[in-house]
């Protein structure tokens, strides 16, 4: 009898022994793939942690820069306008409407949709996008910097580690950059874009502005200043009249349009950059209008060949 009863002991604690590694298992196949995340907007979303198809429509720069592919990309006017300073890093990537049309966003089948502006899930449209695929606003607006809606895009797709280093890589850049300009003297440094026979300037304290005024350091023209105060947009209308007293030392320009008559016009001629050949054309494909660390990594690579020659 002791042995049978020994036999039997042994095999009730196999049994349980059996039946909690089940329930580890069990445990373990039921943990959760997801975390909820709030967004800009105050929405709880339930984000997965590990998102493999993510639409991202001007975020781009963003996701590249955090070793992402996303599985489509920004365009405009039938996809005649890319962020085409990433054509290679998008290689292969399908275009999708600026406007994001439910019905290319759902073929595009994401398992995560990234917003960068508060506008593009107004009027109802959060709802409609979020019935795809969870959807995330992003910090967003005037008073929000592209570094925190970089951080908080990484934050969102779990790549806070790697966000602190391409940071780290970019102050150095930045840092170098600034100290080489100081030694070969003090820049007055204005951003144009020309387009429509229009030209636009730069506000000081987004884009590329952010980049030459805050991080570089490089002096502001008085006209630069005087548009921004009442800028409603990255970029602002300027006539020619304002232009022909711009007093900065070096012009970037992104020239749309080479055929502008304005250029033909003695005030623009006579503008004193230009008039001193300080003028450094862009064409579309550079990354002058946009902003990320892959941009202005690029734009600083630029202005250190235009201004440190």
């Amino acid at each position: 009898m002791t042995k049978r009863w020994q036999m039997v002991k042994l095999g009730l604690v196999l049994g349980l022994t059996g039946s909690l590694l089940l329930g580890a298992c069990g445990a373990k196949q039921t943990t959760s793939t997801t975390v909820t995340r709030t967004d800009y907007l105050k929405h709880h979303v339930k984000v997965p942690k590990h998102p493999k198809r993510i639409v991202a429509s001007y975020l781009e720069d963003d996701l590249v820069a955090l070793g992402i592919k996303p599985v489509v990309q920004w365009s405009v006017k039938n996809g005649s306008g890319t962020q085409a300073y990433l054509k290679k890093q998008l290689k292969g990537v399908p275009l999708i409407d600026y406007s994001l049309p439910y019905e290319a966003v759902t073929k595009a089948k994401p398992d995560l949709i990234l917003m960068g502006t508060s506008s593009a899930v107004a009027n109802g449209k959060y709802a409609q996008y979020n019935k795809i695929a969870p959807t995330y606003v992003v910090k967003n607006g005037t008073t929000v910097t592209w570094r925190q809606t970089f951080l908080d895009v990484a934050k969102v797709v779990d790549r806070q580690a790697k966000a602190k280093k391409v940071l780290a890589k970019y102050d150095k850049q930045v840092q170098t950059t600034r100290q080489a300009l100081k030694k070969s003297g003090q820049h007055k440094v204005a951003v144009l874009w020309v387009t429509n026979n229009t030209a636009y300037m730069v506000n000081d304290n987004s884009a590329s502005g952010a980049l030459l005024y805050q991080d570089l350091k490089l002096g502001e023209p008085s006209l630069v200043k005087q548009v921004s105060k009442s800028a409603t947009a990255d970029w602002s209308a300027v006539s020619l009249e304002k232009l022909a007293k711009l007093d900065a030392d070096d012009i970037f320009l992104v020239n749309s349009q080479k055929s502008a008559s304005l250029f033909k016009d003695p005030l623009w001629k006579n503008i004193k950059a230009v008039k001193n050949n300080h003028l450094y054309q862009y064409g579309d494909s550079s990354s002058w209008q946009y902003s990320g660390p892959i941009a202005y990594s690029q734009m600083i690579d630029m202005v250190k060949t235009d201004l440190l020659k």
